[in-house]
């Protein structure tokens, strides 16, 4: 589970440190824009990366069981992904209802993610993994509150990026059904 852990912080801990706005425009100015994204880039695939092989690793080691979720917390999860799909499709810059009703489409699709598969695992791999995510993304948006970021406008009414959203997401959503079980090795149905 150590690589899991460092996986986690390498991943987390590179889009914890934007939120420390004088550090970053400190690193920014040092290393120039593109040399900052490319090595914050980097960094999260690192961290990704980690995270990916350290899962697997815990998962062929056998996983620690904390609790048993409830059957309706399953249930729950497969409702919750398609909002998070939806709310991660608005993360395009085209302005929409929606991305302007979730004001920080990405941040509101990883709570989504992250809250349904905690309802859904009751590992100690899946709660370190899903439970670190929900904290950092529920702490990333008061950080972009505080720091005065409203986020995307509200369109006035329903547009295209709307459209393309609800559409993307559930595709992105149906596939992810079918892909589950063979990227992540569980069924996300049955």
């Amino acid at each position: 589970m150590l690589v899991l852990i460092v996986g986690i912080a390498v991943f987390l801990g590179a889009h914890g440190f934007t939120t420390f706005r004088l550090a970053r425009t400190v690193a920014i100015a040092r290393l120039g824009g593109p040399a900052y994204r490319g090595l914050h880039s980097l960094v999260s695939l690192l961290g990704f990366g980690l995270i990916v092989w350290g899962f697997s690793l815990y998962r062929a080691e056998g996983v620690i069981p904390v609790w048993t979720p409830p059957v309706w917390g399953r249930h729950l999860a497969l409702v919750l992904m398609w909002f998070a799909f939806v709310a991660l499709a608005c993360a395009n810059p085209a302005p929409g209802r929606i991305r302007g009703w979730l004001r920080h489409p990405m941040l509101a699709g990883v709570t989504i993610w992250a809250f349904g598969h905690l309802l859904a695992n009751g590992d100690a791999g899946g709660i370190l993994l899903f439970g670190a995510f929900l904290a950092w993304a529920v702490y990333d948006r008061i950080a972009v509150t505080r720091r005065g970021d409203a986020g995307a406008p509200s369109a006035a009414s329903f547009t295209r990026a709307d459209a393309v959203a609800l559409g993307a997401g559930t595709v992105a959503y149906v596939a992810m059904l079918f892909l589950h079980p063979v990227l992540i090795g569980v069924p996300a149905i049955g």
